[in-house]
């Protein structure tokens, strides 16, 4: 089962006319955009169509028209899904926009799930009838059928009789003047491939503003974890956001940032007011403990004097004017 494909899959390299072409041959519909089936109507009768009887159709709405109601398709979809253990997620709020770019790439994931069951074949289905259960279900193929025929009719070329046809070709070449404009005037035939361009277009700008999103996004993230107090005022947050902020595309940002990060080495460099009062206090307590020691040799050796000894250094205190001698 293709539940879960990567974006880089064949799949999604599908192209637009191959999808309405398929939905239409698998529905008997006659869809000409991609986004028609937005109303999430369509995924639950393909879905229908690759199991058939999965689906409760009576609660497919084929006339949806607000987000609500297609909002409520979408549920009796993941119902659906959550029967199959298909753990494709479904992006609504994207799909009932109707924006082209989202809905083909989530009409290409349909195609790919339902080729793999049954590789494609659908016996015995028929969309007709399963669709009249469904609310505008009826609404829905008579349009389809009205559309189909009307295309078929504008297609065929109506017969001329070769009298009507001798009179047009007397008269064009009797007034020639009136044939210029006549070929001057822009063909009807081309307005297909000009939808066709729009729709190109349309996609293209799709998958520009969701690449534009997704840095954006990128950007926005680094600049929060910049706004961290333990961090916002390294020299490297700095020099960050000297480049987030730059207005001009000149390459001057980079340089200044640069710059800063190389004074904010030659300030790690230097010893900070912190590190030097550590230096004094190592300094200090080193020297407190030579002191210790001192005056445990000197009452070790007090110890080991003689009492003749003591009475002489007891002396030499007096005679230097030490104030603890005084009488």
């Amino acid at each position: 089962m293709a539940t879960n494909i990567g974006i880089m899959d064949s799949a999604y390299f599908v192209g637009r006319s191959e999808i309405l072409a398929w939905i239409n041959s698998t529905l008997q519909l006659n869809l000409s955009k991609v986004e028609e089936a937005s109303s999430g109507a369509v995924h639950c009768q393909l879905l229908d169509a690759a199991h058939p009887g999965m689906v409760p159709m009576h609660k497919v709405n084929f006339d949806a028209k607000n987000e609500y109601d297609m909002i409520q398709n979408y549920k009796v979809l993941q119902d659906v899904f959550n029967k199959l253990k298909i753990t494709k997620h479904i992006e609504v709020s994207k799909l009932v926009k109707g924006r082209p770019l989202d809905n083909l790439e989530f009409m290409q994931w349909m195609k790919r799930y339902c080729d793999s069951v049954n590789s494609g074949l659908h016996h015995n289905y028929n969309p007709v009838e399963r669709r009249e259960v469904c609310k505008g279900g009826r609404e829905t193929t008579k349009k389809s059928s009205q559309s189909q025929a009307s295309t078929k009719g504008s297609a065929a070329p109506r017969p001329q009789s070769s009298h009507n046809a001798r009179r047009n070709d007397v008269s064009t070449a009797s007034n020639p003047a009136t044939q210029a404009p006549k070929a001057a005037k822009p063909s009807s035939a081309g307005s297909p491939a000009y939808d066709e361009q729009i729709t190109e277009l349309k996609l293209s700008v799709d998958s520009l503003e969701k690449e534009r999103d997704f840095y954006f996004a990128k950007l926005r993230d680094i600049e929060i974890l910049c706004q961290i107090p333990e961090i916002e005022n390294s020299p490297v947050v700095a020099a960050i956001q000297k480049i987030l902020y730059a207005t001009d595309d000149d390459g001057t940002a980079v340089a200044e940032a640069q710059a800063m990060l190389s004074g904010g080495q030659k300030e790690v460099g230097q010893l900070s007011p912190i590190a030097e009062a550590s230096e004094e206090k190592s300094s200090s307590e080193t020297q407190k403990r030579k002191n210790v020691v001192n005056l445990d040799f000197d009452a070790a050796g007090i110890k080991n004097l003689s009492p003749r000894q003591k009475l002489s250094d007891v002396s030499d205190v007096h005679c230097s004017g030490s104030p603890l001698m005084t009488y």
